[in-house]
Order: C-alpha cells, then sequence, then structure tokens
C-alpha cells in the first residue's frame, strides 16, 4: 500500500496518529492507500516552512526560476508514462484521458517557462518634465493550490508552476481521493533542484482547508471543485484577507442545429458527454436539439453510446473506452438522478445503470446513459450531475434554445454544432458562459488563455491559466521617479 506522506520544508514526513481516509483504485474497488486527515498543527508547519523560503526564492532572479522549469519540464517527460499510470489507477481514467490530461498539465509548465516575458513591467519615460514612470510585478508571498479528484496531475499543474515562477512559494492540498499522483509530481520538483520549503504538500479533509483559508501567513488561495466548496474557499477566504480564485461546477449546454455535420457532431457529442466518464467541469452534460435535430442525431447518438466500451483502465495493454467513476457513492448518485429523471417523465433511451464488468466485478462503473424529453423543472437538468450521463432537451429555435441554457445557474462552457455563420455568431454573442465552441464540444481553453468560468462557476476576480493567471499570483507597483535637473537637488555635488 503507498505511503501518503506529507512534504514540508523539504522533508518528506511521515504522518502517525491521525484519522485517515481509504483511496481507491475505482477499476478494482480496492483500497490502494490511506490518506492523511491533518489539521491545523500540520498546516502552520507547511506555511511556516512556505514563509521562511520565500524572502530567498522572491530574489532569486527570475530567469533562473524559469530555468528550473526547464529542467522540470524535462523529467515530466521522462517520467510521462508512470505519471499517466498513476492518473489511471487512482482515478480511473484511460490511459488515452491521462496522456492527454498530463500534455495539458506540461502546456501550463511552458506557458510559466516564459516567465521573464511574463513579468515584464511597464515604463513611460518623461511623464511629467524629468519625471518617469515605470510597474513592477512583484510576488505576493504563500499561495495554496486545493484541488480536485478529476485531474490528479492538470489541476495542481494549473496552478503552482505560475504560481512559483512569479516568485511566490507554495502548498498544494490534493484531493483525499487522488492524492499519490502529487507525490510524483513534488518527486521531480525535488529532482529539478527546487529549494527546500518552496513548495509543500499537506493531505488532509475541510479541516486542513479551513486552516489554509484562515492562516495569516497565507496571501492567495487557488481551488478547482464543487460550487458548495467554491462558495465557501472564497466567502471564507477573502473574509480572512485572501486573494481567492475559486472554481465550481457546471451544467454545459451543447445546442444542435438541423443543419449540423451528424457523423461529426455524434463523435464530439459522445466525446464531451461520456469522455472521463463524465467527471470533468467541461463535460457537455446536455444537449439541446433544435427543430428535427433530434432526429438526425439521437438514433446515431444512442447507437455510439450503447457501443462504448467499459472497463478497467489499469491494465496498460487492455484499454477501454471509458473507464469508471470515481466512488461506489458517486455511482450511487448518479444513478439516483438518472432514476428520478424517468420517475418525473423523462425517457431513458440509452441506459448504463445495470452494466456489469465480469473481469472487475467490484469496479465502480457505469454505462454511457442518454436521457431523452427533459424538461428544465427536473432535478437532472438543473444539478450538476458530473457521470457519463447526457440530458437532451428539444427545443423549436435557437432563441429558446439559447433561453434555456441561459437559465442555469453555472456559467462555465457551451457549444453549437452548426454550419451556419448566422447560428453560430448569434450564439456566440448572446450565450451566458464563460467558454464558448462553435462545431467543438468541449472548448476548454489552452495554457495560455484563462479558464474563464462565469457565475456559479466562478467566485473571484481573475482567473486560472494564461496573462490573468500572472496578474492573480503577483501584486503591481507604479514607481514614479524625478530627477533634477541644472544641478538642482544634484546627489553627487554640493
Amino acid at each position: 500500500m503507498t505511503p501518503c506522506r506529507n512534504f514540508i520544508g523539504g522533508e518528506w514526513r511521515e504522518v502517525s496518529g491521525l484519522a485517515t481516509q481509504p483511496v481507491y483504485n475505482p477499476s478494482r474497488g480496492e483500497v490502494i492507500a490511506e490518506v492523511p486527515m491533518c489539521g491545523a498543527d500540520v498546516v502552520n508547519d507547511a506555511v511556516e516552512a512556505a514563509h521562511a523560503a520565500f524572502p530567498a526564492w522572491r530574489d532569486t532572479p527570475v530567469v533562473e526560476r524559469a530555468r528550473l522549469f526547464f529542467r522540470y519540464r524535462q523529467l515530466v517527460e521522462e517520467n510521462f508514462d508512470r505519471l499517466c499510470q498513476s492518473v489511471t489507477r487512482e482515478h480511473g481514467k484511460t490511459l488515452a484521458e491521462a496522456r492527454g490530461s498530463v500534455y495539458r498539465g506540461i502546456e501550463n509548465i511552458e506557458y510559466a517557462c516564459g516567465a521573464p516575458a511574463l513579468l515584464m513591467g511597464d515604463t513611460l519615460p518623461d511623464l511629467a518634465r524629468g519625471v518617469d514612470c515605470e510597474t513592477l510585478l512583484q510576488p505576493l508571498g504563500v499561495c495554496v493550490g486545493i484541488t480536485p479528484f478529476n485531474f490528479p496531475a492538470m489541476v495542481p499543474m494549473w496552478m503552482f508552476p505560475l504560481a512559483l515562477v512569479c516568485g511566490n512559494t507554495f502548498i498544494l492540498k490534493p484531493s483525499e481521493k487522488v492524492p499519490l499522483t502529487s507525490l510524483i509530481i513534488i518527486e521531480l520538483l525535488e529532482k529539478a533542484g527546487l529549494p527546500k520549503g518552496v513548495l509543500n504538500v499537506v493531505h488532509g479533509g475541510r479541516d486542513c482547508v479551513d486552516a489554509l483559508l484562515t492562516h495569516p501567513k497565507v496571501r492567495a488561495i487557488s481551488f478547482v471543485g464543487s460550487t458548495p466548496v467554491a462558495r465557501h474557499i472564497f466567502e471564507t477566504g477573502t473574509r480572512h484577507g485572501k486573494r481567492v480564485q475559486a472554481n465550481g461546477g457546471a451544467k454545459n449546454y451543447i445546442v444542435i442545429m438541423p443543419d449540423a455535420d451528424v457523423p461529426r457532431t455524434v463523435e464530439a457529442l459522445s466525446t464531451a458527454a461520456f469522455g472521463c466518464a463524465g467527471e470533468r467541469c467541461m463535460a457537455g452534460s446536455t444537449a439541446i436539439t433544435v427543430g428535427s435535430a433530434a432526429d438526425h442525431i439521437l438514433p446515431d447518438l444512442v447507437q455510439a453510446a450503447r457501443a462504448i466500451k467499459v472497463g478497467p483502465t489499469d491494465i496498460p495493454s487492455h484499454q477501454p473506452d471509458m473507464g469508471p467513476v470515481i466512488t461506489a457513492q458517486h455511482r450511487e448518485r448518479v444513478m439516483n438522478l438518472v432514476a428520478n429523471s424517468e420517475r418525473e417523465g423523462a425517457k431513458i433511451i440509452a441506459d448504463g445503470r445495470n452494466l456489469k464488468v465480469a473481469d472487475a466485478p467490484n469496479g465502480f462503473f457505469l454505462g454511457a446513459t442518454i436521457v431523452d424529453q427533459v424538461a428544465s423543472e427536473m432535478e437532472i437538468a438543473r444539478e450538476e450531475v458530473f457521470g457519463p450521463v447526457l440530458n437532451v432537451v428539444r427545443m423549436d429555435d435557437l432563441d429558446h434554445a439559447i433561453e434555456l441554457a441561459n437559465q442555469s445557474a453555472y456559467g462555465n462552457g457551451a457549444a453549437i454544432f452548426t454550419n451556419s455563420g448566422k447560428a453560430a455568431r448569434e450564439f456566440k454573442h448572446r450565450v451566458k458562459a464563460g467558454m464558448v465552441g462553435i462545431n467543438v464540444g468541449v472548448p476548454a481553453t489552452m495554457a495560455m488563455f484563462p479558464f474563464t468560468g462565469w457565475d456559479e462557476s466562478f467566485y473571484g476576480d481573475l482567473h486560472i491559466q494564461g496573462r490573468e493567471g500572472v496578474q492573480f499570483y503577483t501584486q503591481q507597483k507604479v514607481v514614479t521617479s524625478r530627477w533634477f535637473r541644472e544641478n538642482v537637488g544634484d546627489v553627487w555635488r554640493k
């Protein structure tokens, strides 16, 4: 069984005497580790270590900080398969999905390597006679990342590479459901030459999180997870004077017009809805078919859903199309939402609830499921399902489709499939979502663009990734200088 140790001040620390929580291989339903539920005392040790390391790291030239991440990128590449297999083992992604997620993490490392350019300020000479003005971007201090279970490698890499190259120190609190991949991430940072205390890892649940949110020496919090927790993170952190970016849940709508290319739309919609077993905040969880689009799309979509091979993902040589969900409890929640929708009048046209996997009977499996004739007042239409379930809502026209999408409390992503430039333009300008796809089912942004959720999908002002990420992890200083001319006030002569 893999030990889950904290990493504080450059040392791996065993934890004993604390309550623990099991970590599962969801493909098998087997416990593979026990994660300690650390509290305020462990958090304080980590914060003090990060605080003590900050002055020297802040004063390290930005070029040297960037070079460290060039070395780190190389080490991640060399350990790519190991990282992917760790993600697969503790989360249940297929290897192809794990590879995609780790590559997305590497893109954020690459973006961070550009820190010398990203941290350049502005100058304006002769703002007035003999007066020059310049801006400097300076680090905040101790920053914290609290990450979710669904992307054990990628989401931490959204945070700490940029935070560190900007000159901050960092504490990572990974999800207690998937703590093992983070240990590899930190091991590789050690090998890259990161000084002691610059990055620390603590494990735990709510007590650990609340201690981080309220510690007086923590300056900024980055979070990805569910909306209720994001709201708590934002409200608690800001109340204690922290800068906070908190990404919450989502209910992403995909509008399908009658002129959409059927094979390409079916392929994209299957990936959007069922990729990563639906456990991602950019999942295309609701399809709004406009007019006759349902008649064109649904027969092929149902056939595609039923053809998805589901099974264990922890054997590299035998990979399914889709793996398990994260826990037995989560599977039960998803199944209950589907059952409730049927009682409320929806029609199950592809049902994955009774799926059996012969070679992994204890795994947390659920087949691809499509719920047709969903109405906006149904629970499944309002709640984030976070599983391999696609809702289908039928609308007469694009106006009503956009109106329905805009009723959602969330605002993470939305997409449209059409060959009409007019329809695409209308959708792009009017839909209420921070990330929009046109014939793109999962419009997740790359590292150089911010991950721009709206409304209850995001709490804060500056988003994760891109230029906004740089702004979040730095504070701007404006310097106005005046040097007197004609020997008036000259410091070199009396």
